[in-house]
């Protein structure tokens, strides 16, 4: 698999990493070069455009209130057009947090409406009440895989997310709250665009889907070759019993 490369853009890394969300991409690098992939990343910053065509999946994590607000108003007036042309094309698109809620249509807070991209049919409205805290497994099934599977995470969020009626989440709850506490759905996946809540980071307690997600995002590198994942099964039993299943 030598000739094969993923690319990766990471948009917003300095401001939309506060959950140590820069652990997903670097389990992505090392998977990749353990099966002798190349992994290419480039980053986008604020005032720094995107090209549609240069990039295998688009990458942005969660933030504070204040960086998201900033990043939205870039992502919005500058990214939005060629974010959609890449997901349009199939390029994956992959929100965690912050960076789900602004795939969306719109996060209210306070009173003032934070645009999204609008990627996928989704408004995120922060309510009164406590935030939805806590350890979280959801049951997901995912295309081309022939079983469900469980992810794994940590999820703490203000913000309640409320899907439009065509739109189908990631998984559903077995444990912990999900978007909005009460619906039992958890996170969106339209297409190539994906969005969850869970983070901490999500994919060193889930090599599994960070292998789905290099499969999804490179089709000629499947079948990939099997690596030796007793630390990193650990990590997710761990990360499953931490949810309380």
């Amino acid at each position: 698999m030598a000739d094969l490369t993923l690319r990766v853009c990471a948009l917003y890394p300095d401001l939309l990493s506060i959950y140590a969300d820069r652990g997903n991409l670097q389990v992505l690098e090392r998977r990749c070069q353990w099966r002798g992939i190349a992994f290419e990343m480039t980053t986008a910053a604020i005032g720094e455009a995107i090209d549609p065509e240069a990039h295998d999946l688009y990458y942005l994590g969660g933030g504070q209130d204040r960086d998201q607000r900033l990043c939205a108003d870039d992502l919005v007036g500058r990214k939005a057009q060629s974010l959609r042309a890449a997901a349009e094309r199939g390029a994956l698109v992959f929100g965690i947090c912050g960076g789900y809620q602004l795939l969306g249509r719109s996060y209210e807070i306070d009173g003032d409406l934070i645009p999204g991209v609008g990627l996928v049919d989704a408004i995120t409205v922060r309510e009164d009440g406590p935030r939805l805290i806590g350890n979280v497994a959801i049951e997901v099934e995912l295309p081309g895989m022939s079983e469900k599977r469980i992810l794994a995470g940590f999820e703490n969020h203000g913000g309640r997310t409320q899907l439009g009626s065509g739109e189908h989440p990631l998984g559903q709850v077995l444990r912990g709250h999900g978007n909005d506490g009460r619906s039992g759905a958890e996170g969106v996946l339209r297409g190539s665009v994906i969005g969850t809540y869970l983070h901490g980071p999500l994919l060193p307690k889930n090599v599994w889907f960070a292998d789905w997600l290099i499969a999804t995002a490179l089709p000629n590198a499947a079948p990939m070759a099997a690596l030796d994942d007793d630390l990193e099964e650990a990590a997710h039993a761990a990360a499953i019993r931490a949810a309380g299943l």
